[in-house]
């Protein structure tokens, strides 16, 4: 928590950076803080509370190092958010996006789309290679959490922003509670 609370002092001063003197991050210092600011560590974290014996000091140990599954959970997370909601965003008060951050790099908002989804798209890959390999040390339950902490994100951020533009999302919810399909 104390270092999320640090990472949203950081961003507070990119916004102030931005608004005053049109400075952008880096691509490089953008992911750094961004990546942080999805809370996805402290959220698996949360997730794995209440799991019984099988949520051990080990795997607590082993998820506050950052493991390849986090990191590509937070990927994910911050680059499908940024491609659907950087727009809406930027017409507020709003840190620069993944987006905004990569054009600075001299690209067109489309190519930098591209390249972030390409990126998105291996992230998967190494969520799954790493949900894979995690399995010798960590129980598979645990490791569901957090794959499926990346799913919700897919669902949200697929084709719009979900999140901020709730009735996207109340279409899916609709369909698997107040209408679900017969079996």
């Amino acid at each position: 928590m104390m270092k999320a609370v640090k990472i949203f002092h950081e961003e507070s001063k990119w916004l102030l950076k931005y608004k005053n003197d049109k400075v952008t991050p880096t691509m490089e210092e953008y992911t750094k803080i961004a990546f942080a600011t999805t809370c996805y560590q402290m959220l698996a974290i949360a997730s794995f509370v209440g799991m019984g014996e099988i949520a051990t000091e080990q795997a607590f140990l082993w998820l506050t190092n950052t493991p390849q599954m986090v990191q590509a959970t937070c990927l994910i997370c911050r680059f499908m958010d940024d491609i659907v909601s950087h727009q809406f965003e930027q017409q507020r008060e709003h840190v620069p996006s993944a987006i905004e951050c990569y054009m600075h790099q001299g690209v067109s908002e489309d190519e930098a789309c591209r390249e972030l989804n390409k990126q998105v798209e291996n992230a998967w890959k190494d969520l799954n290679e790493a949900f894979l390999d995690s399995q010798r040390c960590i129980p598979e339950p645990l490791l569901l959490r957090i794959l499926n902490l990346a799913r919700v994100i897919d669902l949200l951020y697929k084709k719009e922003d979900g999140y901020t533009n709730s009735t996207h999302t109340k279409r899916y919810l609709v369909s698997l509670l107040v209408d679900p399909l017969e079996i």
